[in-house]
């Protein structure tokens, strides 16, 4: 195609699945649940995304292809997070002391099955331009805020100019010390991430991606691209997974998932355990599961590879890293600590002691007073 046409990415985009005829077509799957479905929850799957589906029911079709357990199942939350709680105004969420998450897109290159904010993505009244100036407002009249996440939607999927706007706006309040920007484009469209883009992205320092992949087979050469594009820039890349049933809630494919992350200079940031959001239920894994997944990563690879496991906590909670179980008990002799291979060690509790052995099993003489 020529230029007349426009960048690449909005081809794309303009391309992109999101009727049930399109599934019937693609996939040769309708049902009246799952019209239902695309009708209540938007769909939009882009070309490229689409491309990484393998088979029906792989990681990538189930992440993107709607399901009839969205309409069938009445489990979760609408609000799981009770973000509208904690919103002063429209679109931002002010939870924390010093930070903010600000909404500034409402649509996504493609809209995860798994999203937390289904009650919201993908419709037009999420954000509007009155709903971004309040924001603005809000952050330039509340000293205390030093940090502001920039979420949506995808704030990427916004024009240069209109991102330009906001990030300049921000940067120019000077209690506001760190801007980050939640993506999940570099994984689902990674050609947005042009070198025009690069170039506004790093007059805004100190700015940090947090980008969003969930699988090893989303780490492609177009995804190694478009990080290395903003790695080269300065521009730091941390990445956020969600653990999901039948996707990734595998030791092995979070462990391949966090070297492949690693090679394209994106440092594990989160693996969170699902949100309780309403017609997500069938994506859910119990909390034993990830702590599993965890003690399968400490200690079997680098600590550059672990990310942080945590929860989001229903009804506004906020985030709680959960580890494995090593503190196994407390007695006479200090902490007793199993390590990464099940072995049991003891820590003296107080100062003032003598290691006899920096090496010691349970039952030993750890040290003389």
């Amino acid at each position: 195609m020529g230029e007349g046409n426009g960048p690449l990415w909005k081809r794309l985009l303009s391309h992109s699945i999101t009727t049930s005829g399109d599934l019937a077509r693609f996939f040769g799957i309708d049902s009246p649940e799952l019209r239902d479905v695309v009708a209540r929850y938007p769909m939009r799957i882009n070309p490229y995304y689409l491309s990484l589906i393998k088979t029906k029911g792989d990681p990538i079709y189930r992440q993107c292809i709607p399901d009839r357990q969205e309409v069938v199942s009445q489990k979760g939350l609408e609000d799981p997070l009770n973000e509208e709680r904690d919103s002063p105004v429209l679109g931002l969420t002010h939870r924390y002391p010093d930070r903010v998450l600000f909404l500034v897109s409402s649509t996504c290159a493609v809209y995860c099955r798994f999203c937390n904010r289904k009650r919201k993505v993908g419709r037009p009244s999420m954000v509007t331009r009155e709903s971004i100036t309040e924001g603005l407002l809000y952050i330039r009249g509340h000293r205390e805020i030093r940090d502001v996440l920039l979420s949506g939607g995808d704030p990427l999927l916004l024009e240069n100019r209109e991102l330009s706007y906001i990030l300049t706006e921000i940067r120019s309040m000077s209690h506001v010390e760190i801007i980050r920007i939640g993506t999940r484009v570099p994984c689902t469209l990674p050609q947005r991430i042009t070198p025009q883009l690069v170039e506004i992205l790093r007059k805004f320092q100190p700015l940090y991606i947090l980008t969003h992949f969930n699988h090893p087979r989303e780490v492609t050469p177009d995804a190694a691209l478009a990080c290395g594009r903003l790695a080269d820039a300065g521009i730091p890349l941390g990445c956020q997974t969600v653990l999901l049933k039948g996707v990734n809630d595998d030791p092995m494919i979070i462990k391949k998932l966090m070297h492949k992350l690693l090679s394209i200079r994106g440092r594990p940031y989160y693996l969170f355990q699902s949100d309780l959001a309403k017609a997500t239920s069938h994506f859910w894994t119990p909390l034993d599961k990830g702590l599993q997944i965890m003690a399968k990563l400490l200690g079997h690879t680098s600590g550059l590879c672990v990310p942080h496991f945590a929860v989001d906590l229903p009804g506004g909670g906020g985030k709680v890293p959960l580890l494995p179980e090593y503190i196994k008990g407390v007695d006479e002799g200090g902490l007793v600590i199993k390590n990464y291979l099940g072995e049991e060690y003891r820590y003296p509790l107080y100062d003032g002691v003598e290691l006899d052995k920096s090496r010691h099993k349970k039952g030993e003489k750890l040290w003389s007073e």
